[in-house]
This record gives structure tokens, sequence and C-alpha cells, in this order.
């Protein structure tokens, strides 16, 4: 299902607003776009848990910030063979320090996640989650790969400052 430029400002302005009401004393909202990449032969298939690394790059007004860590899922049904994996999520974090290169969304995230592929593969996650800096909103998250099976359950990414 495609949202459209209506639908796509009402869960951002939600989301802000939601950040907001939780954002720590003296914070404030960073908004921006992670994008993570798979770590080429890290993933494990354990067909009810998956697992892979992760490098992750957070941009936000100009200001490039890096994290590695873990994504996967903790239980549900990985029946896949994939590879060239890249996910992006919208950000909404409400953090103690937003300043240039605070990298404040270190933590571990957790929701719903779902993907498929038969050559070409898609998939979202709904992720919800932060660490000590944070509190974040990933409301969605695409991806793509390339590769064959299917893929369901209770995702995870877990990150940390590089």
């Amino acid at each position: 299902m495609k949202l459209g430029t209506i639908q796509t400002l009402i869960i951002a302005t939600i989301a802000a607003v939601l950040c907001s009401a939780n954002a720590p004393a003296g914070g404030g909202i960073e908004v921006g776009i992670l994008t993570c990449n798979v770590v080429p032969g890290s993933r494990v298939n354990l067909l009810i848990r998956s697992t892979a690394d992760v490098e992750c790059t957070f941009k936000n007004n100009g200001v490039t910030e890096h994290y590695h860590g873990e994504t996967g899922i903790a239980l549900g049904l990985d029946l896949s063979i994939r590879a060239n994996e890249k996910m992006a999520f919208a950000v909404f974090a409400a953090a103690d320090d937003i300043g240039p290169g605070a990298k404040a969304l270190g933590g571990k995230y957790i929701g719903g996640q779902v993907s498929a592929a038969a050559g070409l593969g898609i998939g979202a996650k709904a992720l919800i989650g932060g660490g000590a800096k944070s509190i974040g909103l990933q409301p969605l998250a695409l991806e793509s790969s390339t590769g064959f099976g299917i893929a369901g359950g209770l995702g995870f990414l877990y990150i940390e400052p590089k």
C-alpha cells in the first residue's frame, strides 16, 4: 500500500508530537534518515531466529553519524537466503543532546517485520525503541535485497555509535 503525501505528513506529525511529549529535559527532536547495510557474510538464519551485522549512517541537516550493530528476527520465521540487504528508516527521535555528532540514536529497537524475495526482495519494518540518550520512533523502514524466500516476525535493530 503506497502512502500519499497527506498520510505521510500525518504520520510524521503524530510521531513528532509523541516524541516531543516524551522529550528529555533540555533536549530536542532529531529528524532524519537512518540507512543500514547488512555486512556481507554476517547473516545467520536459524529458522525461527535470524541475525546479521549492520553498518548504519544517520543524516540530519547535513550532519552524518555512523553506527554499527545487529538486526534480525528475534522470534518468527525466516526461510530466506538474501544478499545486498539495505534498510532506510524515517527517524523521529527525542534526545538529550541533538547537537552535531551527538550520536543519540544508539539503542535497541523492536517491532514487526516482514519481507519476501524472489530474485529481487522487498520488506518493511515498524520499530520503536531507544537508548540511554534518546526515545526514538521509526514508524516505517523499507528494505531491499536480492535472494529467495520469506521472513516475518518480531524484528529488532540494535545499534551503537562507531
